[in-house]
């Protein structure tokens, strides 16, 4: 009997970076691969790498020194952006991998599995393809990412991903309608529209700002039916398409949540970091969502200690902090990436510099974060509203113990992963209410603990 070999995969990056590591599972099962639930279990350790900034790097190079360390004898394949971006330099001075892939083609993925472990490229394995609505899901239940797009075209002068993946290549719209469907066929019940860029979107290559898709697009998964959540994260704030305002005020399955990186306020840094808008034209971007949507939640991320932040370029951005009130708000510090714009540029802050005012903005956001939370008990325009809450993961107490299990889940103001949860107190009927993970139900928000809001099933 021929025993089918196995992997296992350890994922690293963003969550562009997870639908890879799905769709090459998907690879690898429809090629007669298994799946092992632990790496002590495979015959492949496969570590799917981010190589955007420093600190992602030294996380993926470190997973495979350890996993090395740990199973001396096994086969490790580096994968993902971190192998792309140092294609000639990583297998001369990264030895304890047994081999290295990119993220140009991850249908190679059968074969370089099969080469590494010496396993026979059986004719299954041969030309193997997947639709990518059927691939495993490494989201929590219920949740799915579906990426509309590849690369990036904005050129911000400290990103590195247009050298990694090349500038903006989109997929058409009945693709992504297929893969739609399926997900929701499946049970999905949040649609989450990831790319680089989504604002950017145009599968005809077209770079006139005037043509872009996503309003057609979001029009064309408008036409699904279904109970379901739609998601839209990463709108880069210089293009954002009001027109999709419209859509979200006429159905609800939209959600007013918006993932728009800002990165900055000092007009002198956005220019250094090729972008095109102001502290002035961001905050009126902010204003016209929450005038249209009232309900509206924006998450953002600042970028501190690019080269030539000084004090007042600072105080410019914590300025800008206080005055649009975003709802959620995650901070890095500039990493200096061989082959950008900015890796040259000159005045760089000391790391010490730019982690103490990542501190300032994190410390300050802790009080907007709480407040805007608030809103969801306190004010008028939400006390009492119904939401949905989307479940997803039970607790359950330690062996012993006499405490109940404990059921999170999120609301549609909270993205999954980065925000923070829903937690489920309890139901509001005398009849016991049946949970399902992956399931959306009605809730009540009673109260704010941390950043979390608990909600009573309905």
């Amino acid at each position: 009997m021929i025993i089918a070999p196995r992997y296992f995969i350890d994922p690293f990056g963003c969550v562009k970076n997870q639908v890879d590591a799905e769709n090459m599972m998907a690879l690898l099962n429809n090629a007669g691969w298994e799946n092992a639930a632990n790496a002590e279990d495979a015959d492949l350790i496969i570590v799917n790498s981010c190589g955007f900034i420093e600190s992602a790097k030294k996380e993926s190079i470190n997973a495979v020194l350890e996993w090395r360390k740990f199973f001396p004898n096994k086969k490790i394949l580096l994968t993902g952006c971190l192998s792309q971006r140092y294609a000639k330099d990583l297998p001369e001075i990264l030895k304890e991998a047994d081999g290295f892939m990119g993220v140009d083609d991850i249908s190679q993925i059968v074969h370089k599995a099969g080469e590494i472990i010496s396993a026979e490229d059986t004719e299954k394995s041969k030309g193997v393809s997947i639709y990518t609505g059927e691939r495993p899901l490494l989201s929590l239940p219920g949740s799915a990412y579906v990426k509309i797009s590849e690369g990036c075209s904005n050129n911000c002068s400290y990103c590195a991903i247009p050298l990694i993946r090349g500038s903006l290549v989109c997929r058409s719209i009945p693709d992504i309608i297929d893969e739609c469907r399926t997900l929701l066929a499946r049970g999905i019940k949040e649609l989450c529209i990831i790319g680089q860029d989504i604002g950017g979107y145009d599968p005809t290559g077209n770079t006139e700002e005037k043509t872009k898709k996503l309003p057609e697009l979001l029009q064309a998964i408008a036409a699904l039916d279904g109970d379901f959540w739609v998601r839209l994260l990463y709108i880069h704030p210089d293009h954002f398409p009001l027109q999709i305002l419209d859509l979200i005020e006429r159905d609800s399955r939209f959600l007013p949540y918006f993932d728009i990186p800002f990165q900055h306020a000092s007009q002198k840094i956005l220019s250094a970091m090729n972008r095109k808008g102001t502290a002035e034209k961001y905050l009126e971007l902010i204003k016209t969502i929450r005038t249209r949507l009232p309900n509206a939640v924006i998450r953002s991320t600042f970028l501190l200690g690019f080269p030539g932040e000084t004090e007042e370029e600072f105080s410019a951005l914590l300025d800008f902090q206080q005055k649009a009130k975003i709802d959620w708000l995650g901070c890095f510090e500039y990493s200096r990436e061989e082959g950008t714009t900015a890796y040259n540029m000159k005045n760089n802050v000391s790391a010490k510099t730019a982690a103490k005012r990542r501190q300032i903005i994190e410390e300050s956001q802790i009080a907007i974060t709480e407040k805007n939370m608030d809103r969801f008990v306190l004010q008028t325009d939400f006390a009492g509203q119904t939401l949905e809450v989307l479940i997803e993961e039970l607790i359950e107490p330690a062996a012993g113990s006499n405490d109940e299990p404990i059921w999170l889940g999120r609301l549609y103001c909270q993205a999954p992963d980065i925000d923070g949860a829903a937690v489920i107190i309890g139901s509001g009927k005398k009849e016991k209410v049946n949970l399902q993970l992956g399931t959306l139900l009605p809730c009540k928000v009673t109260s704010r603990r941390g950043f979390d809001l608990e909600v009573q099933i309905i």
